[in-house]
């Protein structure tokens, strides 16, 4: 893939910023949605603010090498509400939150440490190319719902008509000024596609809610303006809230078997948010075409992911993950420079305290969202097909593989352990690796060798 701007490069002050404010578009609607469907007094603009602060300790981590956002993990919202289950006060609640996140982290840190000693190609070995490319397919078009669902419904619970109509234009016109910006824009309209088309797609939404407010029209009443009459100035902090004058000790019945139920319900599904970590790494690596596992290396995308999600929670209670939005923005923008990313983290943690833009984003209607969300998560989608076009799929070996990946997880496979729910990305991952395994497909799961025979013949006829 044709990068406008490398890992190392570092575009100018002005083109940074741009493009850091396209990254926080990408990656702010998920990032903002745990919280909000935690509840129980969890703050966005804390959230926004954990994320930047996590996203900063994962580039310390790996050297500045890596080129992804770190927000809001969806995988966590069981474990969430776990903490604040039974009746809990709210800072008992968010202490859950804290000691979650720090057991969850540290089976990062375990999981780096034993990389570290044992190396990246067991890995390779247990997840090869035939593995993680229908993944990464299937981290994309597991969002699909998501995207389509923003579409249409704008917030609604469902779709209505002739309502939805109005929803769709909207969405479809972010997509179409984002797609002819990408394709047809000159450099710059190149690299910010996603902020003209939500730009545009606001405006428009802007006009018809001020006709539907005008004519009692409520199908044209896309934006809600009274967003800004309650205005949250500063972030409500766990750690503050979690420490607050009436934290009692002993407010659980008993504390040891609170802090176990914490522990139950956040340390597996780590384990399960792993396999999603190598996943985007590899799918990163590919666009990039620079091999993370191995530089900065695998131990340091894990310790930067854990330590930065430990010390995301800690501010905004939620743990972080690395973003598939903002993996898509990269490869959509061509904008790889890290330079952006620490932009982007700095302009989260800056935005968090000015309440009128944070609640001007969060006013951008979920059609719009919706628009530039089926572009995102489709180059999710795409580039992990990609990675299987190096795969041999004329042995019945690799396409069963491949297959058993692709339909569990385009049929919502998942599995659920009391509070813990492996969700459906990681269980297909999981299935495929044993098929794998059980096939025996890792000496035969790409077809690079073909592809060193062509790379050959070509340099002799050169």
């Amino acid at each position: 893939m044709k990068l406008t701007y490398n890992v190392e490069d570092k575009p100018g002050i002005g083109k940074v910023l741009v493009c850091a404010l396209q990254q926080l578009l990408a990656i702010l609607a998920a990032t903002i949605a745990v919280p909000a469907i935690t509840g129980n007094g969890m703050s966005q603009s804390a959230a926004l603010f954990g994320a930047g602060v996590g996203t900063l300790v994962y580039v310390l981590f790996t050297k500045r090498k890596s080129p992804v956002f770190l927000g809001s993990s969806f995988a966590f919202l069981p474990s969430l509400a776990a903490a604040f289950a039974g009746g809990v006060s709210a800072s008992l609640g968010f202490f859950g939150l804290i000691i979650g996140a720090l057991f969850a982290g540290l089976v990062y840190v375990i999981l780096a440490i034993i990389v570290k000693f044992a190396g990246v190609n067991w890995v390779n070995k247990i997840m090869p190319v035939v593995v993680i490319g229908p993944t990464v397919a299937i981290i994309g078009l597991s969002l699909a719902g998501n995207a389509i669902g923003d579409l249409m419904k704008n917030g609604a619970a469902e779709v209505t008509y002739p309502n939805a109509y109005v929803n769709i234009v909207i969405g479809l016109l972010t997509l179409f000024v984002t797609m002819l910006c990408s394709v047809y824009g000159k450099k710059m309209a190149k690299m910010i596609p996603f902020i003209i088309g939500i730009g545009a797609g606001y405006i428009v939404a802007v006009i018809l809610t001020l006709i539907g407010n005008a004519s009692g029209a409520e199908a044209f009443q896309l934006i809600d303006f009274s967003k800004f009459e309650n205005m949250q100035w500063v972030p409500d902090f766990a750690f503050i809230k979690a420490f607050s004058g009436d934290f009692v000790y002993g407010e659980a019945a008993n504390m040891g078997s609170y802090i176990l139920t914490i522990i139950v319900g956040y340390a597996p599904v780590a384990f399960v948010v792993f396999a999603e970590h190598i996943a985007d790494h590899k799918n990163l690596s590919s666009i990039i075409e620079k091999d993370l596992l191995k530089e900065p290396g695998l131990h340091r995308t894990l310790l930067g992911d854990g330590v930065g999600s430990m010390a995301g929670a800690f501010f905004g209670g939620c743990p972080n993950t690395t973003y598939g939005e903002s993996i898509g923005c990269v490869a959509i923008s061509g904008n790889a420079s890290v330079v952006t990313i620490i932009a982007t983290a700095l302009l989260a943690i800056v935005a968090s305290f000015f309440a009128p833009f944070v609640t001007l984003l969060a006013t951008i209607p979920s059609c719009v969202m919706g628009g530039v969300c089926v572009a995102l998560y489709g180059f999710i989608a795409v580039s992990g097909l990609k990675m299987v076009q190096k795969v041999d799929l004329e042995d019945n070996r690799n396409l069963f593989v491949v297959s058993i990946i692709l339909i569990s997880g385009i049929g919502g496979f998942f599995l659920q352990f009391g509070a813990v729910k492996i969700l459906t990305p990681a269980c297909s991952l999981i299935l495929g690796i044993i098929t794998c395994q059980m096939l025996g497909t890792n000496k035969n799961s790409t077809n690079s060798d073909n592809e060193n025979k062509s790379v050959k013949e070509t340099k002799k006829k050169k």
